[in-house]
């Protein structure tokens, strides 16, 4: 006979602290089984802005998120880059299966700018994924990026160095990339539900998903300089 205690355990409502957290909307699955087993959800989080906070960039970032955005492009949302650090190749997005009828690359000239998009893209329920390159961040835009991503359901991503990041953040999901044996590696360092995550090194190159592509080739220098 069930105990009181058990039977309240049995109620989907109630989260326990050796069970990832649930999640509001249907996660998008990453293109790394390794990396999905730790995420909420099995993917990368809808609602949410996720934060990662690279060593330096160039070093797969965008990769990262390849396989993930090839399967939102065939979704009726768009797909928003904003303030890239270099320009996105298209072939080699192409390649990887993106349809680039659904992308927009956003050319932002201050970091008010960069957020403001992403603030509006991440509201408006008609993107299917966020991703912006603010130069700086605090934790009063994340908060705001926070509440438009739950309001328009979308998954957003902000990218930023690791030596300029607050010491904490509102962001439910938060990443540091660097690089490991010539692979990318991926720390979460933030996450809903769940204990430690260990390092994961990925092969961002190598996918089921997508076909093959250098990394180098995803991103060439932009035409002008001082865009910020």
């Amino acid at each position: 006979m069930s105990s009181p205690l058990q039977t309240l355990l049995q109620n989907p409502a109630i989260w326990r602290g050796d069970e990832q957290a649930r999640v509001r909307f249907p996660s998008i699955p990453t293109g790394f089984a390794e990396l999905d087993r730790e995420l909420p959800g099995g993917g990368w989080p809808r609602g949410v802005v996720s934060e990662l906070l690279s060593e330096r960039s160039g070093i797969g970032e965008l990769s990262l998120f390849v396989p993930a955005l090839a399967n939102l492009s065939c979704e009726d949302g768009w797909l928003m880059l904003i303030a890239p650090p270099w320009i996105p190749y298209a072939p080699a997005l192409a390649a990887r299966g993106i349809r680039l009828s659904k992308l927009v690359v956003v050319d932002t000239r201050s970091d008010k700018d960069t957020l403001w998009a992403a603030e509006q893209g991440l509201r408006a329920g008609n993107c299917s994924a966020v991703l912006a390159w603010p130069a700086a961040i605090n934790e009063r835009s994340l908060r705001r990026l926070q509440l438009a991503a739950e309001e328009g359901g979308s998954f957003g991503a902000m990218f930023g160095a690791a030596a300029r990041a607050a010491p904490s953040s509102p962001a439910p999901l938060r990443m540091q990339l660097g690089t490991r044996q010539n692979r990318l590696a991926v720390r979460i360092v933030k996450r809903r539900g769940g204990g430690r995550a260990p390092t994961l090194l990925l092969d961002v190159e190598r996918t089921g998903a997508v076909a093959p592509m250098p990394a180098s080739r995803f991103r060439q220098p932009p035409a002008h300089a001082g865009r910020r």
